[in-house]
């Protein structure tokens, strides 16, 4: 057992108000090493069966039922946790989130207070001082329209200001980000310097560079930032891993991972330190010549649904459109105010993302395409009917990754292609406003219309997440704003798109283990799946509309071994 491991259990024994009994002697291989006794265990099985009780055995589920047919299985060695009426759900699985980021509060500067623009240049300039000169300094995402009240991105000539010796790279949602000059220098980027395609460095009124870069100007500095060293990596990972661990969430999609983030979390797999499953999108960068994209999807043979409980490939990543609040998702109507024909930014044209998933599906990767806008929506689905009529992939789960803009016919194509659907309702949280601003209250109302992707695709089709560290990874307040389509100052948006408690759970349980192809090992409390589950602060079920979102988890359990114990 490792030592943090073996701290939580023992503070979880001394200090926990569950009432507990811990026996151990000569092991017993056929009586349970776990069980819960006296709570409400919402099973989420197919039909929503509340037990009281529930044994674990070798890091599976042994048994599920009443108090009095759980508590005869007791042994000498099992541990009996009494919960005390409380609340237990399956562990929770977040379908998309860059939980690295969770890791990363050592490393970069974190911004995700800041409200103004001269309370993130202080921050800043706090952090410098603390670093070498010539460090780097970045940051994890955050997103300066809607956080700051100049409703804008800082420039160029303000990071010098506060960081004249260190090259400063802030990163965002992953569609803009900022530079100062030192970084442009080290990137070898200045004024003359042409735009990339799907991207763009950002001028002012006399050609000087602003220090902003969009979409695909991005990896021209992204390129030359040093990287961690393996050990911090492992560190970052590790932290990551029991910070997602304290909110309930026991398993992850990764959403776009690297060959170096794969490598990093194959180890701690490996030396038996992780604590939550793991899935990756894999995102390599598109080359330029297509026999290149080939040969990295044939790479080693291994493709989607390699791997074990712990770490497993989910899919190739790739990126089209941009988002709603950066005004570059694809959309089909003209953008409001714009002064031209402007409908958003691709980052390729529609012919190459058909090329690129028709080589993906080729060699057996399913695809899972970042897409907002409805005209995007649009062009990526038929990028996968074109690729269906090559090699079928209606068995496949490809996946349409945000969709927050998608409209019913679409939703159609989408049921009849197979194709799933992982959006994040806890992005209107703090952005709706935002949303509403750029593309007016209609849109907003309509942004993540999840009763009708309920209704026109089925709940299995569809999972939920955060796209943290873009939005909080709280489980509990994505939860909160399906159900009630409020954000912070209680403004609802498109109230017809509210969803069920349960409905809401299922999006991160039962129907969000089918985005690995997981759902008969894990997503319900059923005899014979991994022990991975949740005891509650509050019942989810009944506890008031406004307190869902403060909804804590008391205690993690995963395989069977409690991880997190508040």
């Amino acid at each position: 057992m490792k030592p943090t491991a073996r701290l939580l259990i023992a503070g979880f024994i001394a200090g926990c108000a569950f009432a507990e009994s811990a026996v151990a002697q000569q092991p017993d291989a056929d009586v349970p090493r776990l069980v819960l006794t006296g709570g409400k265990i919402l099973t989420m099985d197919g039909h929503a069966t509340v037990a009281e009780a529930l044994a674990v055995r070798d890091g599976r589920i042994l048994a599920v039922g009443s108090d009095a047919a759980i508590k005869p299985l007791v042994g000498p060695q099992t541990r009996v946790i009494d919960l005390a009426g409380k609340t237990v759900v399956p562990g929770l699985i977040d379908t998309h989130a860059h939980f690295k980021a969770a890791g990363l509060g050592d490393y970069v500067v974190n911004l995700g207070a800041a409200r103004n623009v001269a309370g993130a240049l202080q921050m800043i300039k706090e952090f410098v001082a603390g670093k070498k000169p010539g460090a780097w300094i970045t940051t994890g995402g955050w997103h300066p329209p809607s956080q700051l009240v100049e409703k804008r991105y800082l420039t160029r000539q303000e990071l010098d200001s506060v960081s004249p010796e260190n090259p400063v790279y802030l990163r965002t949602v992953g569609h803009f980000s900022m530079a100062n000059s030192l970084a442009l220098k080290a990137a070898g980027i200045d004024r003359t310097t042409p735009d990339p395609s799907g991207g763009s460095f950002e001028r002012d009124a006399s050609g000087d560079l602003t220090g902003v870069l969009v979409e695909t100007a991005i990896s021209r500095i992204e390129n030359v930032v040093p990287p961690y060293t393996e050990e911090d990596e492992i560190r970052q990972y590790t932290i990551a891993e029991a910070a997602l661990n304290s909110f309930g969430i026991t398993s992850v999609v990764e959403g776009a991972t690297s060959a170096r983030d794969t490598r990093i979390l194959e180890k701690i797999a490996l030396a038996g330190a992780a604590t939550l499953r793991v899935g990756t999108m894999f995102r390599p960068e598109p080359p330029a010549e297509l026999s290149a994209w080939e040969a990295i999807m044939s790479g080693n043979g291994a493709t989607s649904g390699f791997g074990d409980d712990w770490l497993k490939l989910g899919g190739i990543k790739i990126f089209y459109d941009g988002g709603m609040t950066l005004k570059t998702a694809m959309m089909r109507d003209v953008y409001p105010d714009s002064h031209d024909d402007y409908h958003g930014i691709a980052q390729q044209t529609p012919e190459r993302l058909k090329q690129l998933v028709s080589i993906a599906n080729k060699y057996n990767w399913r695809v899972g395409v970042h897409v907002v806008g409805d005209l995007g929506v649009d062009q990526v689905l038929d990028a996968f009917e074109a690729a269906d009529k090559e090699k079928s992939i209606k068995d496949r789960r490809f996946i349409l990754i945000h969709a927050s803009l998608i409209r019913p016919e679409q939703m159609e194509r989408a049921r009849q292609l197979g194709v799933r659907v992982d959006f994040q309702n806890v992005f209107m949280w703090d952005k709706a406003a935002t949303v509403e601003r750029f593309l007016g209250k209609a849109t907003a109302d309509r942004a993540v219309p999840t009763r009708t992707l309920i209704d026109k695709m089925g709940l299995d089709s569809l999972g939920a997440g955060t796209d943290f560290p873009v939005n909080p990874i709280n489980p509990f307040l994505n939860m909160f704003i399906m159900v009630t389509r409020k954000d912070p100052a209680g403004h609802i948006y498109g109230a017809s798109e509210a969803i069920s408690r349960e409905q809401a759970l299922r999006l991160y349980t039962s129907a969000a283990s089918r985005y690995m192809f997981e759902e008969t090992r894990k997503g319900t409390l059923e005899v014979g799946k991994l022990a991975d589950l949740v005891v509650l602060s509050a019942d989810f079920m009944t506890v008031p509309e406004d307190q869902i979102k403060d909804i804590k988890a008391d205690m993690t359990v995963v395989g069977g071994k409690v991880v997190f114990q508040r």
